[in-house]
């Protein structure tokens, strides 16, 4: 494969201005409207995609963003890089102690939540997988991912919607920030299973190598790789300039986790989000050097990859009524209904169990990279992958009215600790 050219290379660079200019404009109009950010970036990705430009001004489209060729492999080698950083500043948002503080709610809550939206999608992938209007070349895999896609939440999405509500703080909103990390932390290692499974084939000495592997490089990374954080973070902070020494060793270390993880055949992201947990968890970061770090990929790398997922997705042509409603309301079901469960199980009151599961139910980002990484490697077809982005951008947008409504009562779930 040969370098780029000059045209070329003025192609992706107006690619990526293109992308960044308008996701601006879409995510400051998300933001008056007081959506989802990642709504309107996605927005701009299905306007600026084969569904809308592509279709009326095919030419321009193809000059605009060339998705062949030696410009479409850098669009898709920055695409997978914002991906991994996106995963990165997710895991920078689990907090392990807080799980251990919440308790018996935290426990029920966490696991209700998890157990009952998988069994349901599990369930319904394996036995009916043509509700999907699929049939994927393994049955098992495919019920795997979809079970595993019905139990994840979107904790970055989460947190703001309970901020901008005032709940962060609250008793409902700790539990379901807790339930959150939970939820995102097993739904990775448990699809980080499933991308190593397709290529290694269901032996039982292969699946047991992978989990341990997987474990074993958590627990290494969150106790000892977290005391190494812990001691060398303060001389880094104080001794390099700042803030570009710490920005760019935390970023270098995500990149060496996310090559292991990608080494061993697991998956990229899987790395860059225990490197995530193991930098955020540690309360030797500065809080300026994190919000920089997030501010740094949330609003470069993540309006690329997000804006990527409509210019290579043809929303309109790959759109399906019956497919898109099973899934939305297979996964608002299992959700709500475990979390809320699981809530009342932690002698949560009814009213604010049921705040708890509307507030899980929230899907955003991390549905979104999820589907992505399962399309990339054949797990799901397009059709199924409209019908995620859209189950997660409903729900996203849906739980933050419903958590007013519930806190405007008389029983307000609003009560702090």
């Amino acid at each position: 494969m040969g370098k780029l050219t000059h045209q070329e290379f003025i192609s992706l660079l107006l690619a990526m201005g293109a992308m960044l200019f308008f996701a601006r404009l879409a995510a400051e109009g998300a933001r008056l409207l007081k959506l989802p950010v990642v709504t309107g970036e996605i927005l701009v990705g299905v306007l600026l995609g084969p569904s809308f430009l592509g279709h009326l001004y095919p030419t321009l489209f193809a000059k605009t963003f060339p998705l062949f060729g030696e410009v479409g492999v850098a669009l898709d080698g920055i695409t997978k890089i914002s991906a991994v950083l996106l995963l990165f500043v997710s895991g920078m948002e689990l907090q392990m102690q807080l799980l251990v503080k919440q308790g018996r709610a935290a426990v029920t809550t966490s696991l209700l939540s998890l157990v009952i939206p998988f069994l349901l999608g599990f369930s319904l992938a394996y036995y009916l997988p043509g509700s999907f209007e699929y049939i994927p070349n393994d049955g098992l895999l495919f019920a795997l991912f979809m079970g595993t896609a019905m139990s994840i939440s979107a904790l970055p999405v989460i947190a703001k919607t309970l901020m901008d509500l005032n709940m962060l703080k609250s008793k409902v909103g700790m539990i379901i920030i807790a339930a959150a990390m939970f939820d995102d932390l097993i739904g990775w290692l448990v699809f980080s299973l499933i991308i190593s499974l397709l290529g290694k084939g269901r032996e039982v000495s292969l699946v047991l190598l992978d989990v341990s592997v997987i474990i074993g490089y958590g627990i290494l990374m969150l106790t000892i790789g977290k005391k190494l954080i812990d001691k060398s973070l303060p001389w880094i902070q104080k001794k390099l300039s700042w803030p570009g020494g710490v920005l760019s060793l935390a970023l270098s270390f995500c990149f060496f986790s996310a090559a292991f993880t990608e080494y061993l055949g697991i998956h990229a992201v899987l790395g860059a989000f225990i490197a995530g947990i193991a930098v955020g968890d540690s309360v030797k970061l500065n809080t300026k050097a994190r919000e920089i770090i997030h501010q740094f990929v949330t609003n470069i790398f993540a309006p690329l990859f997000f804006v990527s997922i409509g210019i290579k997705i043809n929303f309109i042509a790959h759109f399906d009524a019956s497919v898109t409603l099973i899934i939305f309301l297979l996964a608002s079901l299992g959700k709500i209904t475990g979390a809320t469960l699981g809530a009342r199980a932690g002698l949560f009151p009814w009213r604010e169990s049921v705040a708890i599961g509307f507030g899980l139910n929230a899907r955003g980002a991390m549905e979104i990279i999820l589907g992505t990484l399962a399309l990339q490697v054949g797990l799901i077809n397009e059709t199924i992958f409209v019908a995620l982005v859209i189950m997660a951008i409903v729900t996203s947008i849906a739980s933050g009215p419903v958590l007013r409504w519930l806190g405007t009562g008389r029983e307000s779930v609003v009560t702090r600790y």
